[in-house]
């Protein structure tokens, strides 16, 4: 039969909340909170320039079509990106988990038990002394209230670990990405350094012709013979040392990629084109928060955070299930399925911390602690894009004054080597001169191929700084009138 009357739950619930007072978390709170990106100087370092932040397709930039390729290769089949699905997956299962607390919850049972009943204890006859067999089927519902919404910020926060999970997700793809392509540049930099060390054989033999030619005539010694074979093995030992290189770029390539080695062996030498002038977009840093997916994960983070302490403040209050059960109980098969065998039970239970020995304040503590912690991560991290973006911005700036610079070294090199070789072919200076000019030269040549590459390796590095092409808007991860991330001392607990 039903329990209770709404007389009574009335007062038994008026009773509760006047007890609730018993076990408060009065005096425990927070007043940290994310930063603004306009909390910070970026004027000077991040100036507007009417730039275009980088699009998903970004590698079509660099001129090379194998590059695209690979990348898409490296982000479809990738054990990396698979562990990065898996944790979304988990966190989704936790969604699911959480939103079920928020409906009934409905089950049930059968069972059946053979029994011999003593003739001595509490079973009446005629079933005392005797052996009987017990059909029980009973349907059971049990429902939350939740009135002061811990189910609901469970959810939430499950919500927001959610989010975390897709903005690491894209944050792991920003960075394969970006590994793949400045991996890919550093095999395109031993490319072409070897072929410099290629030309430079042929340079140190063609020193070789003419120094067997002075020998012969009489203006060198054997000395400058040997000298000049040993410069020629040296140029011929560093081809060698780069070959092993490149083998390892490609092995790394063949990682990167999700696939074994022999993988990298298959990929075409690179073959990129000119790199692009930087510009930055406008109202960069404040845009920034929207396009770096390690801030949109710490933004998720704050926010599932937030929900904990919300959680954590509705442990303080009574909470209020009804349960209802009804079903079939008789001994036998013969009356089992009659009206007479009907059972059924309802009622409220009603649960209300009275005294804990400071459990739930510890918690909260903890809760809130965890909140501190997530505030300061995200504007740690905040801090860091900031600073990331404009060293890039920065180390390209550099590297594009050493260019002119240093191209214009490697010209005169140049033709002091050509004028040094034209002297000692003719007899007019010594072995040492014409070698110092060509190791000046080569030095040189492999300074501009240096920073050309290390500019565009920095601008792959500007690229990931910028977030790759992620934007939290079309990614469904963009803050929302939900979760502003107040701080938790001021929320209410209910909606």
């Amino acid at each position: 039969m039903f329990a209770g009357k709404p007389a009574a739950l009335l007062a038994a619930a008026v009773a509760a909340f006047s007890l609730a007072g018993c076990v408060n978390y009065a005096g425990i709170k927070s007043d940290k909170k994310i930063e603004s990106p306009s909390t910070y100087e970026t004027k000077q370092s991040l100036p507007d320039q009417g730039g275009q932040w980088p699009a998903l397709d970004w590698a079509q930039q660099f001129g090379d079509p194998q590059l695209p390729k690979l990348i898409d290769e490296a982000l479809k089949d990738n054990p990396t990106i698979d562990q990065a699905r898996a944790r979304i997956e988990k966190a989704t299962s936790y969604v699911g988990s959480a939103k079920s607390l928020l409906y009934p919850n409905v089950s049930g049972s059968y069972s059946w038990t053979r029994e011999h009943f003593s003739a001595n204890a509490i079973v009446p006859p005629p079933y005392a002394g005797s052996t009987q067999s017990e059909n029980n089927l009973l349907v059971s519902a049990s429902w939350d209230l939740d009135l002061w919404g811990k189910n609901r910020e469970r959810l939430r926060q499950a919500v927001s670990q959610e989010k975390v999970a897709q903005a690491e997700a894209e944050e792991v793809r920003v960075t394969l990405a970006a590994s793949v392509a400045s991996t890919y540049n550093r095999l395109a930099l031993l490319y072409a350094l070897r072929d410099v060390e290629s030309r430079e054989v042929r340079n140190r033999e063609d020193i070789g012709r003419i120094t067997d030619g002075r020998v012969g005539a009489g203006l060198d010694t054997n000395v400058e013979k040997q000298t000049a074979y040993g410069e020629t093995a040296t140029s011929r030992s560093s081809v060698s040392d780069l070959d092993g290189q490149i083998t390892t770029v490609r092995y790394q390539l063949g990682a990167l990629l999700g696939q074994g080695p022999d993988r990298g062996l298959k990929i075409a030498n690179p073959s990129f084109g000119a790199s692009r002038v930087v510009a930055l977009p406008d109202n960069l840093p404040a845009d920034l928060i929207s396009r770096r997916p390690d801030i949109v994960a710490a933004y998720w983070q704050v926010a599932a955070a937030m929900h904990d302490v919300k959680e954590a403040k509705a442990e303080f209050y009574p909470d209020v299930n009804l349960s209802l059960s009804a079903g079939l109980d008789a001994f036998g098969w013969g009356r089992f399925l009659t009206a007479s065998s009907r059972q059924m039970q309802a009622g409220p239970a009603i649960h209300l911390p009275i005294f804990d020995a400071g459990a739930l304040r510890s918690q909260l503590k903890e809760r809130y602690a965890d909140f501190d912690y997530d505030v300061a991560n995200y504007n740690h991290t905040l801090i860091n894009a900031l600073s990331d973006v404009a060293t890039q911005v920065s180390q390209i700036q550099s590297t594009d004054r050493q260019l002119v610079d240093s191209q214009q070294a490697l010209d005169a090199q140049t033709k002091a080597y050509q004028l040094a070789l034209v002297r000692y072919r003719s007899g007019l200076s010594e072995q040492l001169q014409v070698l110092n000019a060509d190791d000046n030269r080569l030095a040189a040549e492999k300074s501009v191929i240096n920073l050309q590459m290390a500019r565009r390796d920095q601008q792959i590095g500007l690229i990931k700084a910028m977030g790759g092409g992620f934007d939290a808007t079309q990614a469904g991860l963009a803050s929302n009138t939900d979760t502003p991330i107040p701080t938790p001392s001021n929320v209410k607990t209910t909606d």
